[in-house]
């Protein structure tokens, strides 16, 4: 059985968090909301944040490509705002939908990066030239989240139709399309080696999909009492975790696909709203939420 203690609070944000990745920096963060600003932590050390940049819109998705040293950041505006870390300035925006950029995720292999709207699209655009190369339209709800597999042969679109698709790499063909969940698929994550695909959504159901059989139903789990909005697994590959709209997060087996701990506030002094965004990194579980509270967890 895991055990999990809660290491540091960081409360500098003024509004709701979206946003959580991992920095340049060792033990590095950013976090990003409502407040439109992109902030830095150290989750090691605590202590206060360093303003990144602040910009003219919420904030709902963050990239960081440290290959390139690039910071992607979604708006609520629809546009994605590039930012050369390591020269500390923004080179260009990119206007690419015209709802909330829900997720970014990039495939370095492919020089591609990929951005999930709020209005329906599903954007492709070049990581060399910073430029859009296709956007599709794939429903008439929002489209929430996007993971590229481990090996860089496909990626994984949800969206608010409850459907997820499945789109090869680099070509883009649709190879797969299936019905999720009843209500809105808001959350992918593929296992580290690609054995199976999971996937949370507004049904509150967690769900397993065999990858290496035409993405077949392995289970499906009542894993929270309302909404999921993140999927994170741990570096080691044993344990993942989820995050829902019910102030909760789950940790699981990621071999069983089995439920193991519930972080709450009350045992463990946990989120008091919603929690939307997790990140698991080399050190620690990382969670952003309604709250505004960025809660950085030790878990054995």
């Amino acid at each position: 059985m895991s055990t999990v203690s809660k290491l540091h609070s960081f409360t500098g944000h003024e509004g709701a968090l979206y946003a959580l990745e991992e920095g340049p920096a060792t033990h590095g963060i950013f976090s990003a909301g409502s407040d439109r600003i992109v902030a830095a932590w150290n989750a090691a050390q605590g202590g206060e944040a360093q303003l990144i940049t602040r910009l003219p819109s919420a904030v709902y998705s963050l990239c960081y490509v440290k290959e390139r040293g690039l910071l992607l950041a979604g708006t609520g505006a629809g546009s994605v705002h590039i930012i050369d870390f390591r020269e500390k300035k923004e080179i260009k925006i990119l206007q690419l939908h015209s709802a909330q950029v829900f997720d970014i995720r990039c495939s370095l292999q492919h020089g591609l990066f990929f951005t999930a709207g709020g209005d329906g699209q599903f954007s492709v655009c070049s990581l060399d030239a910073l430029s859009s190369l296709a956007i599709r339209k794939l429903c008439a709800e929002k489209v929430r989240s996007i993971d590229v597999h481990p090996q860089q042969t496909e990626v994984a679109v949800a969206s608010g139709d409850g459907y997820v698709r499945i789109f090869s790499l680099p070509d883009l063909e649709e190879k797969k399309m299936f019905r999720a969940h009843e209500l809105s698929a808001n959350c992918v994550k593929y296992h580290p080696q690609g054995d199976y695909l999971l996937s949370g959504g507004r049904d509150a159901h967690l769900k397993a999909w065999d990858c290496k059989a035409d993405f077949a139903p392995i289970v499906s789990i009542p894993a929270h009492n309302f909404a999921l909005y993140s999927i994170v697994f741990s570096p080691d590959e044993k344990l993942f975790a989820t995050a829902s709209r019910d102030k909760t997060i789950k940790l699981w087996d990621a071999e069983r696909i089995s439920f193991l701990l519930r972080i709450d506030h009350e045992k463990f002094e946990g989120h008091v709203n919603s929690v939307n965004r997790l990140l698991w990194t080399e050190d620690a579980l990382v969670s952003a939420g309604d709250d505004r509270a960025v809660l950085v967890w030790k878990v054995e």
